[in-house]
């Protein structure tokens, strides 16, 4: 990209929780190269919480997406179109330069165009965004590392790419009201493990009576108290995990995501599944054992005290088509033992 035309960029990368972890790097990559340059990130609205304290972003364009979707559910569509013309028309009244879609969607694709930006960048777009582009970077990298498909952009950008690590910044607010919250409880930074159990999708779920025995196992190997995080969707399945699980503390449901950021931050260990919370004990450099079975985006952590267990079978990744028939196999070998195994080396291996 031409230095001397680079004044002001919009990063485009509205969702998912997990995914704007992973791209977290590239704004720091992008600042580093350009650090007089206006650096701007489009996000959902909810989602902000994970960029808005970032030193390498100077500004984040909340797109008003739940009072959008009110708005249509209560048949006022012509107003979400009205609001979504008059949100363009901000947009481009930015002025901006350079536009970059991480997400590569018909969705994303659109709001990088309605910007106005003379020049638009796409990470493997398709769906027809590619069509909105100026430029199409395929997705490529290494997939075994973490944040390989935005580190591969960055290099074909000539950005400047050391240490490109997932990395998160947290509101002092928040994390005061989280601090409480766990102060509640008796719970005090790096004395308690968190657990992130749940997900989107139930073939990336380990079993409730696996976490149930994983619970008395790391409270009785490593004094950590198992703390449970999860959305509000996740509370029901959160009680039947600790119903079984006198140890555990479930805070499913009841922080925010500004508070469960501060919660893994200054957690001892954090044990998850593929999910946003636990690409969030790896940007905190929290100890962290990441479960896989249907997935299996990385392997490489490029932390040491980090470590992906995933079994590698023959019908693994599946995403998003498994074909066990609900046995999971993928899942239900990896047992509690091996896990705390794993665990208690890397804490013994942790300063």
């Amino acid at each position: 990209m031409d230095e001397n035309t680079l004044n002001k960029v919009l990063i485009v990368r509205t969702s998912a929780i997990g995914d704007i972890v992973f791209a977290s790097p590239f704004a720091k990559a992008l600042k580093e190269t350009y650090p007089d340059a206006h650096v701007s990130w489009l996000v959902d609205k909810g989602n902000e919480t994970l960029l808005t304290d970032s030193p390498y972003i100077d500004e984040c364009i909340i797109i008003p997406t739940t009072e959008w979707k009110s708005l249509w559910k209560n048949n006022r569509k012509l107003e979400v179109f009205r609001r979504i013309h008059a949100f363009g028309k901000k947009l481009k009244n930015q002025h901006f330069d350079v536009v970059i879609d991480l997400q590569g969607l018909l969705k994303s694709g659109i709001f990088a165009w309605m910007s106005g930006a003379p020049r638009r960048i796409g990470l493997g777009s398709r769906e027809g965004s590619q069509w909105l582009m100026n430029q199409v970077i395929p997705r490529g990298g290494q997939p075994e590392r973490i944040s390989s498909e935005y580190l591969y952009l960055a290099e074909q950008l000539n950005l400047d790419h050391e240490n490109f690590i997932p990395t998160l910044s947290i509101n002092e607010s928040s994390e005061t009201q989280a601090l409480k919250k766990l102060a509640a409880h008796d719970l005090f930074p790096r004395q308690y493990a968190v657990f992130a159990a749940f997900t989107t999708r139930p073939q990336k779920h380990w079993f409730p009576d696996a976490w149930q025995s994983l619970a008395s196992i790391v409270k009785e190997k490593t004094g950590l108290t198992p703390v449970l995080l999860g959305g509000p969707a996740d509370q029901k399945a959160a009680e039947a995990i600790q119903s079984g699980a006198p140890d555990i503390i479930n805070l499913a449901g009841q922080t925010s995501l500004a508070q469960a950021v501060t919660i893994v931050r200054h957690a001892g260990a954090l044990i998850g599944v593929d999910t946003g919370l636990t690409h969030m004990g790896i940007a905190f450099g929290v100890p962290t054992i990441a479960i896989f079975g249907s997935t299996c985006p990385y392997t490489n952590t490029m932390r040491q005290n980090a470590k992906v267990i995933w079994l590698g079978l023959s019908c693994s990744p599946c995403k998003r088509k498994p074909f066990c028939h609900g046995k999971f196999d993928c899942l239900r070998s990896i047992t509690p033992e091996r896990i705390m195994a794993e665990l208690d080396l890397m804490l013994k291996n942790t300063p």
